[in-house]
């Protein structure tokens, strides 16, 4: 009797195995068939490591803010010497994923001399933007204390709410974004929309002391430009009208298909404003507003008149 168990059990496995071998050689077929359509050849460069970028967004995050996301144990006399030491890891592990994307761009078997000293020197820049983004931060961590009376103290915003955690990983992504690593910075934006329910595209313009309340849903297009003192609440979106297409039916790309709010706007939950239009200084938008139409400084719109 063991020896019929043992026996019907191996028959089993065996079976098991013949199947997963040829859903692997198939899979394998269907594999190369689109990498030579895409690309012309079947072995591509690595992309970048959507989990490596999330550490290196956690490691830049404690960098800026060693105080309260970095060790719980650090010590007063130990911030620079901890900032440093997590600066030099995490830009090291940065320079690797530009390097990644640069090589899997060019298309090429090894990465070119010219495409490495790019990558530090992208990586170098990026780095000397750090300073600049900690005091963008701190205006964006104060708009937020300001703005929501549910707000206790400036640090509560930075660890507890889900619109800073977007908005660092803006921030950051931006710049990579603006420097010549655009996949390694869209990474960085979903890595936090996956985290928040906020879709920040890296493209994206955004001024001083932004603040998004709640934050759930709220969608910001890649040509959006947003002014100082913003305020968003949840399920806003900034998106495009339409998508202009070329004469082949392609759609054309690049072009700049979303709003643009001025300063010191505010907009209410679930309002969704299209296209390339503009929002004046100091104008109001009311909840579950669908606007379509530029709207002059100081503008209160609500939804009967939308």
């Amino acid at each position: 009797m063991a020896d019929d168990n043992i026996s019907t059990s191996d028959l089993l496995l065996k079976s098991t195995y013949l199947e997963t071998d040829e859903v692997v050689a198939e899979l394998r077929a269907v594999r190369i068939a689109a990498l030579e359509q895409r690309q012309g050849h079947t072995r591509p460069p690595r992309l970048p490591s959507r989990k490596v970028i999330a550490t290196v967004a956690d490691g830049l995050s404690m960098a800026l803010f060693p105080n309260r996301l970095g060790p719980v144990d650090l010590s007063v006399e130990g911030v620079d010497y901890y900032v440093g030491y997590i600066l030099n890891v995490t830009l090291r592990t940065l320079l690797v994923q530009i390097q990644h994307e640069l090589h899997f761009n060019a298309g090429t078997e090894v990465l070119s001399p010219e495409d490495h000293i790019r990558a530090v020197s992208v990586t170098q820049k990026f780095a000397r933007c750090l300073p600049q983004i900690r005091r963008l931060l701190d205006d964006d961590i104060m708009a937020a204390y300001v703005g929501d009376p549910a707000a206790h103290c400036i640090d509560e915003v930075l660890v507890c709410y889900p619109g800073i955690a977007a908005i660092t990983f803006y921030r950051l992504a931006h710049e990579l974004y603006q420097l010549g690593a655009p996949l390694i910075a869209r990474m960085m934006s979903e890595i936090a929309h996956s985290m928040t329910g906020i879709e920040i595209h890296p493209g994206a313009q955004i001024g001083r002391s932004f603040f998004i309340d709640h934050g759930t849903g709220v969608v910001i297009g890649e040509t959006a430009i947003i002014g100082n003192n913003v305020r968003l609440y949840q399920a806003v979106t900034l998106g495009a009208k339409r998508f202009p297409i070329d004469e082949h039916g392609a759609l054309v790309k690049g072009i700049a298909r979303h709003p643009i709010v001025e300063d010191d706007v505010v907009i209410y939950a679930g309002a969704t404003i299209l296209g390339r239009i503009t929002i004046g200084r100091g104008s109001t938008i009311g909840g579950n507003v669908w606007l379509t139409q530029s709207v002059p400084p100081n503008s209160q719109i609500t939804q009967a008149q939308a």
